[in-house]
């Protein structure tokens, strides 16, 4: 019993673990849930609290790295087709005014 308890605990995959950002691996970028993130110094200070130090940089306006929706058949062609039709309207032709009395 302990011996496949043991198995089963090396078996399981291994957890991923984070790429270290340091002085060596600055400009390195890495794709962290779905948000490109580059390894950058940033200086530290008072108000933020931390030191000095190289960290990843995944702010907002960082772009995606997402694989694009595998539901596109073809991305290049238009969702419509071809030839639109143009529409169909029945216009009537103007009426004569009608008669006055005398």
């Amino acid at each position: 019993m302990r011996a496949l308890v043991l198995l089963l605990l090396f078996a399981a995959p291994a957890a991923a673990q984070v790429p270290i950002c340091n002085a060596l691996r600055e400009g390195m970028t890495a794709c962290f849930d779905g948000r490109l993130c580059v390894c950058r110094f940033q200086p530290g200070g008072q108000l933020t609290a931390r030191p000095d130090g190289h960290r990843w940089d995944c702010g907002p306006l960082r772009p995606d790295c997402r694989p694009p929706p595998a539901t596109l058949e073809a991305p290049h062609k238009p969702p419509w087709p071809h030839f639109i039709p143009p529409p169909q309207l029945w216009l009537e032709p103007p009426r004569p005014p009608p008669e006055r009395p005398r």
